[in-house]
């Protein structure tokens, strides 16, 4: 490996017994890195990283895991992974005991059936549904064929009594005349000449006030990195509105139910606005790892 494991003062040795999640956890805060950081560069669980850095090997799949884990930790943070891996528990290797049951176990052929009885076979539900396919083929074979009635014979067949319809002349009845006789005459009073007529000047309708522009609302947070770093933003809902790794010159926002959980993996290297104000990352950052609350 390129790099190797932090020296660990002598107090803090006598203090505490040197393990491997101890030494893991001592090379991840050297590196800078928070734990949820490293996880999402591994695509491990979060939970799975610490419980190896807290040596809670029993919520872990087994040993074999563990120490693929502690290997794979180790290559990200470019440590030496050998002091560590010594300090793991080691894989036991299966022990194959002879039981009762050796080699002179009986075994079954695999060509041998179990005998089944004919009343078993018959209960099955395929031999059922084929037995009443068969009926009902037999039973449209053999059936006699049905006569269905001549109705063309009778279609046919035209009653020879009926009697060509007669075209009655039909008069047609001068109505108008009639209305004429009623209608009692109308004077018609000629109206005024269009010259005549007065001009009514239009106005026009008074266009409403232009409303002002809506602006639309600030975000509650705006991060702006200025070199790779980690950032997550969760609501006190527990959504998670943010969780990634910002590049150079990239910039995330967020809103949502505060307040807002916010972490952030390296402090320096992001400028932060809180509704639209800047805010002073060093008043929340300890060991370069920003941890703070909007509401």
């Amino acid at each position: 490996m390129s790099g190797a494991l932090p020296e660990l003062p002598e107090t803090t040795l006598a203090a505490a017994p040197v393990t491997a999640g101890r030494l893991l956890r001592n090379a991840r805060e050297a590196a800078g890195l928070h734990i949820a950081a490293l996880a999402v560069s591994m695509k491990v669980p979060v939970k799975k990283l610490e419980a190896l850095e807290a040596d809670r090997a029993d919520l872990l799949p087994d040993a074999v895991f563990v120490r693929a884990l502690a290997s794979s930790v180790c290559r990200a943070l470019k440590v030496d992974s050998a002091p560590i891996l010594e300090l793991l528990p080691q894989t036991v290797k299966p022990s194959f005991e002879a039981g009762d049951k050796g080699i002179n176990a009986p075994f079954k052929v695999p060509g041998e059936a179990a005998s089944v009885g004919f009343v078993d076979v018959l209960k099955r539900p395929v031999v059922i549904v084929v037995s009443l396919l068969l009926l009902a083929v037999l039973g449209i074979a053999f059936a006699p064929e049905m006569h269905l009635p001549d109705f063309a014979s009778k279609a046919d067949v035209t009653p020879a009594n009926i009697a060509p319809l007669k075209e009655s002349a039909i008069e047609p009845v001068p109505v108008a005349e009639k209305l004429e006789e009623k209608l009692p005459p109308v004077e018609v009073v000629p109206g005024p000449s269009p010259a005549e007529l007065v001009k009514q000047p239009v106005t026009e309708a008074a266009l409403p006030a232009s409303s002002a522009p809506v602006q639309k609302p600030t975000e509650m947070i705006v991060i702006r990195a200025k070199g790779t770093t980690w950032v997550e933003v969760v609501d006190s809902t527990g959504a998670v509105l943010v969780r990634r790794t910002l590049q150079a010159d990239g910039i995330t926002s967020a809103t949502g139910v505060s307040p807002l959980a916010v972490v952030v993996g390296k402090a320096d290297m992001v400028d932060v606005e809180v509704r639209g104000k800047p805010f002073n990352m060093s008043t929340v950052s300890r060991d370069n790892v920003a941890r703070f609350e909007v509401k």
